[in-house]
């Protein structure tokens, strides 16, 4: 991390969460946010928005979000720093479905 992150916040909400799917508001929430990631939306090193600004941009829940976090954490995009936030990390793994997984 760098001293200069910035923290991003997604002025329009493109992906929405689907309550009707089959998959978990916390699955989709995930899925949404390592699109990002992953697309370069949200850059190396960048800080995400706070618990709150997520849960209120995709009309969540703090939990849903928080399990979200988690998702992203166990896949290894993210890392979460106590009192400071979450940030992507600065060098992604790659993605499980580029070798046939998921």
């Amino acid at each position: 991390m760098h001293a200069s992150c910035r923290t991003l916040t997604f002025d329009s909400v493109e992906e929405k969460i689907n309550p009707a799917a089959a998959t978990y508001h916390y699955e989709q929430l995930a899925k949404i946010i390592e699109s990002k990631i992953r697309t370069g939306s949200l850059a190396a090193g960048s800080r995400l928005p706070g618990e709150l600004i997520l849960s209120q941009e995709y009309g969540v829940g703090s939990n849903t979000v928080r399990r979200a976090l988690d998702i992203l954490r166990e896949r290894g995009l993210i890392i979460t720093v106590r009192a400071r936030g979450s940030f992507v990390i600065e060098e992604l793994p790659h993605d499980e479905t580029d070798r046939g997984g998921k």
